[in-house]
C-alpha cells in the first residue's frame, strides 16, 4: 500500500469519526433525559478521541496500529435503525448510534476482506475492531434501556 493510499483510508476513517462525533454531539444537545445526555456526552468525547487517534496514525507506520477484540452481542442486528429526530426515545437513540457503529464495523471488515496487501488489511481489520468495541459498549447501554424490567 502507497501511502497516499494509506492517508487516504486514515481520511475516509476520520471522517466517519467526525461524523459519528456530530451525531452524539446532536443527540446529547437535543435529549432532556439526564443519562441519555450524560452518555452521548461520553460517546461524543470518545469519538473524539479517536478522530485524533487516526490522525496521529498519520504519521505512524501502520505496523503500530493494535487493538483488542471486543465481544460481539449481535443486538444491533436485531434492532430497526430509527431516523434521527428532535423526539428520539432514549432506547431509539441507543438503537440509530448502535446501527451507525454496525454500519462502521461492517464497511471497515469489508474492506479488509477485499484488500490484498497485508498492512491494509490489517489496518481495516483494526478499524473494524475498534468499530465493533463501540458497538458492544452501546449495546450494553441499549439492554439496560431498552428493557429496564431485567433490573
Amino acid at each position: 500500500m502507497t501511502s497516499e493510499e494509506y492517508k487516504a483510508i486514515l481520511a475516509l476513517a476520520i471522517n466517519n469519526e467526525v461524523e459519528s462525533y456530530e451525531f452524539y454531539k446532536g443527540v446529547y444537545e437535543k435529549a432532556t433525559d439526564t443519562y441519555i445526555k450524560k452518555m452521548f456526552s461520553e460517546f461524543a468525547a470518545e469519538e473524539l478521541g479517536h478522530q485524533k487517534l487516526l490522525q496521529g496514525f498519520l504519521a505512524k507506520d501502520i505496523q503500530d496500529m493494535h487493538f483488542d477484540e471486543s465481544a460481539d452481542y449481535k443486538v444491533s442486528e436485531t434492532v430497526d435503525k430509527p431516523k434521527l429526530s428532535l423526539n428520539l426515545k432514549p432506547s431509539d437513540a441507543l438503537a440509530l448510534a448502535m446501527k451507525n457503529e454496525e454500519d462502521a464495523m461492517n464497511m471497515y471488515a469489508a474492506f479488509a476482506t477485499a484488500s490484498s496487501d497485508q498492512s491494509q488489511k490489517k489496518m481495516f481489520t483494526d478499524l473494524s475492531i475498534m468499530e465493533k468495541g463501540h458497538k458492544t459498549k452501546l449495546e450494553k447501554y441499549y439492554v439496560n434501556v431498552a428493557f429496564p424490567e431485567v433490573w
